[in-house]
C-alpha cells in the first residue's frame, strides 16, 4: 500500500465515504506524500553541493522504474521537473491522482464506489469503507505513537508528519477518547514531524507541502 493510499484512507470517511479535508489541500497532501515516498525510496533527492545546478532542488537520484504505476508516473514527473523547488512539483504530482487512487482502492475491495445525483442533476461520487481492516491497522499504529508514544517506523511517521501537515491529527485519532486535549495530540505530532527520521529532503518535501496546503488555503479564503 503507498502512502499516498493510506493518507486518502485516513482522509476519507468511512461510512459516509467523503473527504474529510478540503479536496484541494487533499490533493496537495497526496502530492506530497509520493514525493516523500520517492524519497525515502532513494529515488528522489534534494540536490547538494556536489550536484549540478542549485542546492536544494529536485534531483532524480534513481532512475529506475520503483515497481508501482501510481509511483513510475510520478517519478517520470520529477523527472522531467529536475532543477524545480519541492514545492513547483507537489501540485503537478497531485494532479488527478485522489481519483486514481480512489480507483485501485476500490479495485482491491477496500472501498465501494457509490455515484448519484443531486436534485437529479449534479453527479456526485463517494467511496464508503468495503473492509476497513488494513485502515484500522494503520490507524491503531497511529493511535500508539501519538497517544502511547511507541516508537514509529518511518513509513508511520511519514503519515503522521503528513497529517500534522493538513492540521488533521484529531481526524484520525479522537484525543477525547484518548484522555488528551487536542494540542496536546498536536504537539505530540509536531514532535514526530520534526523527529530525526526523515532526511533534510523529506523534512523538506513536507515543509514545501505544508506551505503549499496554506497557500491554498489562503487563496480559498480570498
Amino acid at each position: 500500500m503507498l502512502l499516498a493510499e493510506d493518507l486518502l484512507l485516513l482522509l476519507t470517511d468511512d461510512a459516509s465515504g467523503k473527504l474529510r479535508t478540503p479536496a484541494g489541500e487533499t490533493d496537495i497532501a497526496l502530492g506530497g506524500a509520493n514525493l516523500v515516498e520517492l524519497t525515502l525510496m532513494g529515488k528522489a533527492d534534494l540536490s547538494g553541493d556536489g550536484d549540478p545546478g542549485k542546492p536544494g532542488r529536485i534531483i532524480v537520484r534513481d532512475p529506475a522504474p520503483p515497481g508501482d504505476e501510481v509511483l513510475a508516473r510520478a517519478l517520470q514527473t520529477l523527472a522531467g521537473r529536475q532543477g524545480d523547488k519541492p514545492q513547483a512539483v507537489i501540485t503537478p504530482l497531485g494532479k488527478n491522482l485522489r481519483t486514481v487512487l480512489y480507483q485501485r482502492l476500490t479495485d482491491s475491495g477496500i472501498l465501494r464506489a457509490e455515484h448519484g445525483r443531486i436534485l437529479g442533476i449534479f453527479p456526485t461520487h463517494t467511496w464508503p469503507a468495503e473492509d476497513d481492516q488494513h485502515e484500522a491497522g494503520v490507524r491503531q499504529l497511529i493511535t500508539q505513537v501519538l497517544v502511547q508514544r511507541a516508537v514509529p517506523d518511518q513509513r508511520i511517521a511519514a503519515l503522521i508528519a503528513l497529517l500534522h501537515a493538513l492540521r488533521c491529527e484529531d481526524k484520525v485519532v479522537d484525543p477525547q477518547q484518548n484522555g488528551l486535549s487536542k494540542k496536546e495530540l498536536r504537539a505530540r505530532a509536531e514532535q514526530i514531524a520534526t523527529g530525526d527520521w526523515a532526511s533534510e529532503a523529506v523534512r523538506k518535501a513536507i515543509e514545501q507541502m505544508m506551505a503549499a496546503v496554506i497557500a491554498a488555503t489562503t487563496a480559498a479564503a480570498t
